[in-house]
Formats: structure tokens, C-alpha cells, sequence
């Protein structure tokens, strides 16, 4: 089975997230999804309040080696067990996820571009990006609502690792791009991605006509 893997990064509240869980929502079953956050290495023999202080936003942060592993494994047809996250505690959890292989698979981070031997692997590439008052925003609310955290380590965190590394990391991968939208909720951008998905369902062919 030829299998289509497509690369989204982008900053931190960018609408990355949203732009993916939108293209699972069209498709279900049918196409992959990985977050490459989950990735990150286990930190068991740290403390939590250790934990707290590790900067997330460097490419040393992800086990990337597991992750490129994990992907030639579903491109040659094999179901793989990937890791779960928990935010809240800062650690990988005890839990794994079955993915099976498709025809199409989605990988979604802030670094998926930063390593050349990931970013080979992206059949597509697409960047989504967003005013960075809108991002930190987003972020914000992200992080209390959803990941238990306070306000203060938030912004703590923002200003000492997520943004410096941002502008270190993340923005210099946007011109490896193969597509750059400028928000989560572009339709435009939705509707190009979504009808170049069906095409690969369709055909096993990816449609490079799709895109401008």
C-alpha cells in the first residue's frame, strides 16, 4: 500500500492542531494522525518541579528516533504503538496508542520540519502560521484549560523557553514548506488539503495540481 505522509508544523497557537483535527474529523478512520508531542522522552527519574523547569520548544526535547521509526514502520504496512503525553504531569504516561498504517498519514508538531531526516519522510509539508499576540493568547488559555496549568507558569514558560526557541527553531523551518496558511480555520487552505486527501484515498496518488 502506498502510503502519503504529510508533514504540519508551526508555532505554538498557530492553529496547527486545530487544521489537523479538522482534516481527521473530515476523514475518521480513513487517514492516521500523529502528534509528534508525543514524543517527548520519558523523565521518570526527574522530579515533577524539575520537569516543570525542561524547555520543551528544543529538538532535543522529542524522541525523534522512535517517532522516524515508528513512521518507515507504518509505511512498510506495520501497525506501531505509539506513546501518549501526559501534559499535566509533564511525562510520558504508562499508555501507548495503536496506529495502524494508511494511506495517509498526518504528523502534527511545532518541529516536524526542524530534522532533515523527518522532514525527507513528508510527502507534503504545510506550515501554519499566526500573529504571535494570537498565539501567546491562545496558548494561555490552551494550557489552563485543557492542561491543568496556572497562568503564571504559562507565561513563565513562554518567555523563557517557547519563544526564544521559537525564533531559533520553529520560524527558520517555514520556507521548507511545501504550503504556508495563516490560520487553522482557513477554508481555502481546508478545502485544498481536504480534496487532495481524497484524491490519495481514491487513486494512491498525490495530486500536486491541488495545490497553488
Amino acid at each position: 500500500m502506498k502510503c502519503v505522509i504529510i508533514g504540519i508544523a508551526g508555532g505554538t497557537g498557530s492553529g496547527k492542531s486545530t487544521f489537523t483535527n479538522r482534516l481527521k474529523a473530515a476523514f475518521c478512520d480513513d487517514i492516521a494522525v500523529i502528534y509528534h508531542d508525543n514524543y517527548y522522552k520519558k523523565q521518570d527519574e526527574l522530579s515533577f518541579e524539575e520537569r516543570k523547569k525542561m524547555n520543551y520548544d528544543h529538538p532535543e526535547a522529542f524522541e525523534t528516533e522512535l517517532l522516524l521509526k515508528q513512521l518507515q514502520m507504518l509505511r512498510n504496512g506495520k501497525a506501531v504503538e505509539c506513546p501518549v503525553y501526559d501534559y499535566s504531569m509533564h511525562n510520558r504516561s504508562q499508555k501507548v496508542v495503536k496506529v495502524e498504517p494508511k494511506k495517509v498519514i498526518l504528523v502534527e508538531g511545532i518541529l516536524v520540519f526542524a530534522d532533515e531526516r523527518l522532514r525527507q519522510m513528508f510527502d507534503i509539508k504545510i506550515f501554519v502560521e499566526a500573529d504571535a499576540d494570537e498565539r501567546i493568547l491562545r496558548r494561555v488559555i490552551r494550557d489552563v484549560k485543557e492542561r491543568g496549568r496556572d497562568i503564571e507558569g504559562v507565561v513563565e514558560q513562554y518567555l523563557t523557553t517557547v519563544k526564544p526557541m521559537h525564533y531559533l527553531y520553529v520560524e527558520p523551518t517555514k520556507p521548507l514548506a511545501d504550503v504556508i496558511i495563516n490560520s487553522g480555520m482557513n477554508e481555502v487552505a481546508f478545502q485544498l488539503v481536504k480534496t487532495n486527501i481524497e484524491k490519495i484515498l481514491e487513486t494512491g496518488e498525490e495530486d500536486g495540481s491541488a495545490f497553488p
